[in-house]
């Protein structure tokens, strides 16, 4: 499993120019998950990430976790975040979990954000074309990846 964390001030989904999932001071994380992953790598996943100290303090440093602060979180499914482009020109997503398997891991990631105490999680539709936007704050921007975990 692969998240791209980015610290940001604000961030939106919409699909066909409405809004379906909205933040504020937080994180959007693009996530992909990968052929093998399980429940554990999603577990590992959301802890590191509510847990990380990369939000910022009284003195502008990165000392507080999205708990600290009460932040928000937005998360989109990125299968992507897996392409292979070592031969050819034509990306290969053949490293990416089948739908059903992503579709069901990924909903699991965003309910255990909600119960490791992240009070608002907002989501993109999963496998719909988004557009996403994203107002970076730093910028701040992390790859984690479960194997690194």
């Amino acid at each position: 499993m692969k998240a791209l964390l980015q610290r940001v001030l604000t961030g939106k989904v919409s699909i066909s120019g409405k809004v379906i999932g909205e933040i504020g001071k937080g994180y959007v994380i693009l996530l992909g998950v990968k052929t093998g992953d399980s429940e554990k790598e999603a577990d590992l996943m959301a802890s590191k990430i509510v847990n990380l100290r990369i939000m910022s303090d009284e003195n502008d440093k990165m000392n507080k976790s999205i708990l600290d602060v009460a932040g928000e979180i937005l998360v989109v499914s990125q299968f992507t975040l897996y392409a292979d482009t070592t031969g050819g020109r034509r990306p290969s997503f053949i490293k990416a979990a089948k739908p059903d398997v992503a579709d069901h891991l990924y909903q699991y990631f965003v309910d255990k954000l909600k119960k490791l105490g992240v009070k608002n999680v907002q989501t993109g539709e999963f496998g719909a074309y988004m557009s996403v936007e994203i107002v970076n704050d730093g910028p701040v921007t992390i790859m984690l990846d479960s194997e690194e975990l």
